[in-house]
C-alpha cells in the first residue's frame, strides 16, 4: 500500500521503489475512496503537486482525464464529485480533450446529490466542484462561453428539494463572474443565458416556504450581480477584473430577479 502522508511530507518527492504507472493508479483510486481522509487528504495533494510540476507526463495526464471523464457516471457520489478537481487540475496544466466537456456538460445538470459535506463522506460539493471546472471549461479558449454558460442555467433551472450550501452558490457565482471576463462575446452572448432562467422561474409563484431550487437561484444571481458590478478576481493572488459587458449583464440580472420575486 501506498503511503501518500509519508510522500506528502517528503514535499512530494517521487519514491524511487515505485513505477510511475503505479503511483497514479493509485492515486486515481485514493480520489475517488470513501474515506475523506483519504480522498481529501495527502493523495490529493500529492497529485496537485505532481500535475503542477509535471512529473506525471502528458500522456498518462490525458488517460487521467479520460478516467475522470467516465467517473461522472459512477455510482457512488464521492467519485463523482471528485472528478471535476481534477480535470481543473488538468486542464489548468494545459491538458483539454473535447470529449472531457460533453462529459461534464452531461454530469453537471443532472446530478441530484447536492450535498456538501456527509458526516461519513466528508466533503462532497457537487456544486461547488463542477462549479470551479465549469469556469475552467469557460475560460478555455476551445470552449465558446456560451456553452458554460447556458450549462450554468442548467445546473440553476434543474429541481431539487436540496438548498446549496458551504457557499456553494458563492462558488457558481464566480465561475459564471469568471467566464463573463471573457472579451470574445457579443453582448447577447453575455445575457441571453438568464432568459430560460427567467422563465423557469417567472412563470411559478412563488409559495412558502420558497423550494430550495428558486432559494438557490436567487442567492446566486444576487452575488453574480455583485461581481458584475464590482468585478470579479480571475484568482485568489489577483486584483478583481470586469465583466465584459457587465452593465448589460447587471441590466438583465435585475430583470430576472424583478421577475421572480415581484409577483
Amino acid at each position: 500500500m501506498i503511503d501518500w502522508n509519508s510522500i506528502e511530507a517528503a514535499d512530494c518527492a517521487v519514491p524511487a521503489d515505485r513505477p510511475m504507472e503505479e503511483l497514479v493508479r493509485g492515486l486515481s483510486h485514493a480520489l475517488a475512496d470513501p474515506d475523506p481522509l483519504i480522498r481529501d487528504g495527502a493523495a490529493y495533494s500529492v497529485l496537485s503537486a505532481w500535475i503542477d510540476r509535471g512529473v506525471i507526463d502528458e500522456p498518462r495526464r490525458l488517460a487521467l482525464g479520460d478516467e475522470m471523464a467516465a467517473r461522472f457516471s459512477d455510482r457512488e457520489i464521492q467519485a463523482r464529485t471528485f472528478a471535476p478537481l481534477v480535470l481543473d487540475m488538468l486542464v489548468g496544466k494545459g491538458d483539454f480533450r473535447a470529449d472531457w466537456v460533453a462529459a461534464f456538460e452531461r454530469w453537471y445538470p443532472s446530478e441530484r446529490d447536492l450535498r456538501g459535506h456527509d458526516e461519513k463522506l466528508g466533503w462532497l460539493h457537487a456544486v461547488a466542484h463542477g462549479a470551479d471546472l465549469l469556469g475552467r471549461f469557460g475560460g478555455h479558449p476551445e470552449v465558446a462561453p456560451v456553452r458554460m454558460l447556458d450549462l450554468a442555467a442548467a445546473r440553476l433551472t434543474a429541481h431539487t428539494d436540496h438548498v446549496f450550501d458551504q457557499l456553494e452558490d458563492d462558488r457558481l457565482a464566480t465561475a459564471i463572474a469568471r467566464i463573463l471576463t471573457r472579451s470574445d462575446m457579443s453582448e447577447r452572448d453575455a445575457t441571453t443565458w438568464l432568459e430560460p432562467v427567467g422563465t423557469c422561474f417567472g412563470a411559478d409563484r412563488i409559495r412558502t416556504p420558497v423550494p430550495a431550487h428558486l432559494t438557490n437561484c436567487l442567492r446566486t444571481l444576487r452575488m453574480l450581480y455583485v461581481f458584475a458590478d464590482r468585478g470579479v478576481r480571475p484568482n485568489a493572488a489577483s486584483a478583481p477584473q470586469a465583466l465584459h459587458h457587465h452593465e448589460a449583464v447587471k441590466a438583465h440580472l435585475a430583470a430576472v430577479l424583478d421577475l421572480i420575486v415581484k409577483r
